[in-house]
């Protein structure tokens, strides 16, 4: 399992809390990363027989927590990160069993609206760990949350699925909301994170001065760009599999949807230790393996092809997630860390319902390549922008 893979700082901190806020976090991803997917199941049994409004509701979470993010974020710098990483859990307890026992399109509607503006655990977690830690401890904290967002992806569906046999996905929104219900308990435990100005020693105070790699403006910008050109190639990617390889079973075009994610559990850990202390080079050559990687899928017409692909798409999320792990840590210091990854959230959302939209329409215009061009074009232009020798000049001087 990922906690027990990417090894943390020898910290009293860095044992205790924050495994326990990853393990919970991937508790508490269940229902809102393993049901969406099954919405197209869900719908008819609440009038919507044609299931025609699964894309916009698929997407009504994360606008909404898109817009929530950065206000949570101040609120916890403001009244404390424990109580509001604890408001977050308890937001998704509540609105999954709302979910679970909406008996209209309506309510249910509200309900995952609710998720989206009382949820933000990731967002509430990273706020938590960044006010306990800084540099390279926090880069690895946020490099092991994100293993924990993508075991949650990998596993999650294949849980909601297999229960699906004894109870229908929408009343597993119930069941599931004792997981985040417990997550919150287990968190209870948690001692409030002392500031990391409090306990600084005057070599890493000194540091603080030098400016980050890149500027906040920028790192927000990176965040956006490459959510949006990884998860645009996610909805139609079953779509496109079948469109290449007629036949495919649903089993195999489970695995080579997971695959990317499987490569960051695997490799992340030797990435953030060859990367740490290069993320511009980094996140330079993740946008270049996920340029590459998505234009692959349009012309790729075999299954090892398409494992090839894959995996190289695979190889640029782990790096681009990681090195955007360590550009944050940098960003962090010497910021009120719940505003910081709030707004970091905000765009990292943005990004999403972006894909979304460009997925759909692309998709229905231009068929199923569409999204994996489009996502590719964006890394590839990305990719000559942090290259640019007037970038590099100007984010090494601002903060």
């Amino acid at each position: 399992m990922t906690v027990q893979t990417l090894r943390m700082p020898r910290s009293g901190f860095a044992r205790g809390p924050v495994p326990a806020v990853a393990g919970c976090y991937f508790v508490a991803s269940f229902a809102a990363l393993g049901l969406p997917p099954y919405l197209t199941e869900i719908l008819p049994e609440l009038g919507d027989r044609q299931a025609r409004w699964a894309g916009v509701l698929y997407i009504v979470p994360t606008v909404f927590g898109a817009l929530g993010a950065p206000l949570w974020g101040r609120l916890a710098d403001r009244f404390g990160r424990k109580r509001l990483l604890l408001r977050a859990q308890l937001g998704l307890t509540v609105s999954f069993l709302i979910a679970g026992w909406a008996d209209s399109l309506a309510t249910f509607t509200v309900a995952l609206v609710l998720q989206g503006i009382l949820g933000g655990t990731f967002a509430a977690s990273n706020g938590y760990l960044g006010a306990a830690l800084q540099g390279p401890a926090l880069s690895k904290a946020l490099t092991l949350m994100q293993g924990s967002a993508r075991a949650a992806l990998v596993v999650a569906p294949i849980v909601v699925g297999s229960l699906s046999g004894w109870l229908s996905p929408h009343r597993q929104y119930a069941l599931l909301a004792v997981l985040p219900l417990t997550a919150a308990l287990l968190l209870a435990a948690l001692p409030e994170p002392e500031p990391v100005e409090q306990r600084r020693t005057e070599p890493e105070a000194a540091a603080d001065d030098t400016p980050p790699v890149v500027s906040l403006k920028t790192l927000y910008a990176l965040e956006f760009v490459f959510v949006f050109s990884t998860v645009i190639s996610f909805p139609y990617l079953i779509a496109l599999v079948d469109d290449r390889l007629p036949g495919t079973s649903p089993a195999l075009s489970g695995v080579l949807f997971a695959l990317p994610h499987l490569v960051y559990l695997v490799g992340a850990l030797a990435v953030h230790s060859a990367f740490r202390n290069r993320p511009r080079a980094g996140i330079a050559l993740g946008f270049a393996c996920i340029a590459l990687g998505l234009a692959g899928h349009g012309v790729a017409g075999s299954l090892t092809a398409l494992i090839a692909v894959r995996l190289l798409l695979g190889a640029g999320l782990t790096l681009g997630l990681v090195c955007l792990s360590v550009l944050a840590a940098d960003c962090a210091r010497g910021r009120a860390p719940g505003g910081m990854f709030g707004s970091l959230e905000f765009f990292s959302k943005a990004g999403a319902v972006a894909a979304g939209v460009a997925a759909a329409v692309g998709s229905a215009r231009f068929g199923p390549a569409a999204p994996v061009l489009t996502g590719g074009a964006a890394a590839a232009v990305t990719v000559v922008v942090i290259l640019l020798p007037t970038l590099n000049h100007r984010t090494r001087r601002s903060r």
